[in-house]
């Protein structure tokens, strides 16, 4: 073991693992109801189908690297673990040395190339100015000379049809940087587009303004588990729920049968409503932003945790 790493007793780890557990459910819950009766969800479907981390992966708690578990067999065969060589256990005597696991340095290094790239795409859209005004039109743009029928959510109108979208979406500059939205984009509205980002170049266009580069927190932050705590998984996972929700609202769907108020960013009221949204989301994800690249800088340096594992790092 690390001569740094900390080792949590059992019954403090699975206090925190049956919380997470607990956290995660109120968003999970719904979502498996929903798919054992076959019932879609236009909004919140995405966080669990185009995000590829499984509800049991989500509700699974992890410690982060440098932190072992105490009395873990269960863990043991988890990807990325290892039997930890414990010497003492952190308040509590050392009853199941056997049992005890930890995130292996071995998978660490394995996982380098995804910390530093992740940290190169992190530090540089933290680095950039954030820029707000774009008002959704990436959805609009996904939707652009399509018949109703023919649109990804076909089951829900478009709030002013097809020809009404069409005319949004043409009247309006389209400057989308993420390259995950940019890529859904009809043909014929790809040129509409100011900006041109690709799969291999984020991180010269990403910046913080962008309601996707926030969700992807948490595609960034599962992605790197269970070299993370699962509390920073969690607090990426509930901003991309909410920054989803307006993201759904602005687009060009007819929601509100399912309580979703539109915003009508048509509209100079809606435009100014949506950008408000847009500045308080990235300031909930600057410091979200601001943990995951301490973390990939934690990781680069193969050390355990700064701050105690009993508090949220």
């Amino acid at each position: 073991m690390n001569a740094q790493e900390v080792v949590l007793p059992h019954a403090q780890w699975r206090e925190r693992a049956t919380a997470h557990a607990a956290r995660i459910d109120a968003y999970v819950g719904p979502h498996l109801a929903r798919r054992e009766a076959h019932v879609k969800h236009p909004v919140f479907d995405f966080l669990f189908t185009y995000y590829s981390y499984r509800p049991a992966q989500l509700r699974r708690w992890h410690p982060g690297f440098g932190v072992a578990l105490e009395d873990a067999a269960s863990y043991a065969g988890l990807k990325g673990y290892e039997i930890a060589p414990v010497v003492e256990v952190r308040g509590a005597p050392a009853t199941s040395l056997e049992t005890s696991v930890t995130v292996a340095p071995s998978y660490l290094l394995t996982q380098r190339p995804l910390v530093e790239s992740t940290h190169r795409l992190l530090t540089a859209t933290a680095g950039r100015s954030p820029h707000f005004g774009c008002f959704g039109l990436h959805e609009w743009a996904m939707v652009y000379r399509l018949e109703e029928d023919e649109t990804r959510h076909a089951d829900w109108p478009l709030r002013l049809g097809p020809r009404g979208t069409d005319d949004v979406v043409e009247g309006h500059r389209i400057a989308c940087s993420h390259f995950d939205a940019y890529r859904f984009f009809t043909p014929p509205a790809r040129p509409l587009n100011t900006l041109s980002p690709g799969r291999d170049d984020r991180p010269a266009f990403e910046q913080p303004g962008c309601l996707h580069a926030g969700m992807d927190l948490y595609k960034h932050a599962f992605r790197l588990s269970p070299l993370l705590c699962s509390d920073l998984v969690a607090d990426c996972f509930e901003l991309a729920w909410d920054i989803r929700t307006l993201d759904m609202r602005a687009a060009p769907y007819d929601l509100r049968e399912l309580g979703f108020e539109p915003v009508r960013i048509e509209t100079p009221e809606g435009k100014a409503a949506y950008v408000e949204a847009q500045r308080e989301f990235a300031e909930r994800a600057a410091p979200l932003r601001a943990r995951l690249v301490e973390e990939c800088e934690r990781l680069l340096g193969g050390s355990a945790p700064a701050s105690s594992p009993t508090a949220r790092p």
